[in-house]
């Protein structure tokens, strides 16, 4: 059996353009199409040239560069209108006019003031003129799905009769549940007697977070052609998105078997990242397929079973929309594995001691800040892990300082296992910090250098500490890392005195 081709008519620069905050001018709305083109869609809608002289430039700039997809114009029943977008894409290789009228009895009433017959007559006379402009017309019946189903399956059959290729079930409003919507679009498959002699399409709107699956409905009882948008755009909540559907027809093969789309999917992630730098709108981070979380794992065992294999937890791999590979976010969920596989990837090689080490700090940092980073574990490895294991720990400590007061510090460090703790004062928090750790080990020391850089970015970014201490005479510089820059600053205090001491005992043993 032939499969059968699912055309993907996009409507990103119209439908999705015309969301509050979509906006886009001239030069974005030609990259886009181009980005678009790329990525394989069937149509471009470039826009509603009567709308505005903008939309109208946009879509006769957007006809003349695109040479592999249709570029389709939306007009109403209108004369006006369908003049307006034939000059619009006249100068397209593949130009369609797309015209529409509202057929439920709401719109009917409260916006068109028209009877049934009416709307019926507009089609036809609508559909007609625009075919004698162009041989490629579709017709699109407003807010269908809250229509008499038989009154739109009249005006569809009227609709094709007058020379229409392809006719557009849209739920306008989102309001439609995938099964029902199957349903309806097999009920025209069924009653309109010269349906095979056009495209069934549908336009599903996401108002209850149901347009792919309604657009999935519909392929599966009859659809040839849906319409939708790079990451879900367009009025209110939006439409159903390209890449969902694509992703959908091709993970799911033993649902969608009979069905083909002719999308380039390794060019989604770029379209869907074009678009937010575009309209400086990003998408939620777990937004199916595109959000930052689709390809990331933290949970533990999530991030083992990736490890060993990532069907595990992939349905598709991220390599087939675009992205380079899985991410493994390191978070307080992560596990051992995980960070030992990480620390491979950026060159280090842990013993079992060391990771165990490492995993500590890690976890207490991971409790720290939201994620970590790959400049957090070198710090961790470049601060606690490879540096002089001397006779002093770091454990804990207290400041008390402000604008009216002398600030104080209390300062807990482990010698062994004894645990010592002194308190110091001096011109600042960290001043009296380095007192009572000067008073603690006896090494009195001059602070010759100091040094605070952020190992990462945002507000809950690693602070590292470089120092260089004087102690009798010799240079030694000390390295720390926390999120509190204090912390970080008694950790380097520390390290330069372990340093000290170390330099101090190795010259007693040459010495000696």
């Amino acid at each position: 059996m032939k499969k059968k081709k699912i055309r993907i008519f996009d409507t990103t620069l119209r439908d999705g353009e015309q969301a509050p905050g979509f906006s886009m001018n001239h030069e974005e709305k030609l990259k886009m199409a181009k980005q678009l083109e790329t990525l394989g869609v069937d149509i471009i809608e470039g826009g509603f040239p009567i709308a505005s002289e903008g939309d109208f430039v946009a879509v006769k700039e957007i006809s003349k560069i695109v040479e592999k997809c249709a570029v389709a114009a939306l007009a109403r029943a209108k004369k006006d209108d369908i003049d307006r977008a034939w000059e619009a894409v006249r100068d397209a290789k593949k130009p369609i006019i797309h015209t529409f009228i509202a057929t439920s009895d709401v719109h009917l009433k409260y916006k068109l003031k028209k009877t049934r017959t009416q709307v019926l007559n507009d089609t036809v006379t609508a559909v007609k003129y625009a075919k004698l402009l162009t041989n490629n017309v579709e017709f699109s019946a407003e807010d269908a799905t809250r229509s008499d189903i038989n009154y739109v399956c009249e005006v569809f059959e009227a609709a094709i009769d007058a020379g229409a290729v392809t006719v557009n079930f849209p739920d306008t409003v989102g309001y439609a549940m995938p099964y029902e919507f199957g349903e309806m679009i097999k009920t025209i498959t069924e009653k309109v007697k010269n349906i095979d002699k056009a495209v069934l399409s549908v336009h599903c709107h996401n108002d209850l977070g149901l347009a792919v699956a309604n657009s999935l409905a519909a392929i599966l009882n009859g659809a040839g052609q849906v319409e939708c948008t790079i990451n879900g755009i367009g009025e209110r909540a939006g439409n159903a998105s390209v890449e969902e559907i694509a992703m959908s027809i091709k993970t799911r093969k033993d649902i969608f078997q009979d069905y083909y789309a002719d999308i380039v999917t390794e060019e989604i992630y770029k379209s869907s990242k074009l678009l937010c730098n575009i309209t400086g709108m990003h998408i939620q981070r777990n937004k199916a397929i595109v959000g930052e979380n689709a390809f990331a794992h933290e949970a533990g065992i999530h991030q083992d079973g990736m490890l060993k294999e990532s069907l595990t937890y992939e349905i598709m791999t991220p390599q087939s929309i675009g992205i380079k590979h899985s991410k493994l976010v390191l978070g307080k969920h992560s596990g051992r594995h995980a960070l030992k596989s990480r620390y491979e990837e950026l060159g280090y090689e842990l013993s079992k001691e060391e990771l165990e080490k490492a995993y500590k700090l890690f976890t207490e940092l991971a409790d720290a800040k939201k994620e970590v980073f790959d400049d957090d574990l070198i710090a961790i490895i470049n601060n606690e892990i490879s540096g002089i294991k001397g006779q002093y720990e770091f454990k804990r400590l207290q400041i008390t300082s402000g604008t009216e007061i002398i600030p104080m510090a209390i300062v807990e460090i482990a010698e062994d296992d004894e645990i010592l703790r002194e308190s110091g004062m001096g011109d600042g928090p960290i001043d009296a910090v380095f007192q009572a750790i000067e008073k603690m080990t006896n090494m009195k020391g001059e602070l010759a250098d100091y040094s605070i850089d952020s190992v990462t970015s945002g507000k809950d970014a690693v602070g590292e500490v470089v120092l260089r201490v004087i102690f009798e005479g010799s240079p030694f510089v000390g390295r720390g890392a926390s999120t509190d820059v204090i912390i970080a600053s008694a950790k380097a205090y520390i390290d330069a005195i372990n340093r000290a001491v170390y330099s101090k005992a190795k010259a007693g043993e040459m010495k000696g």
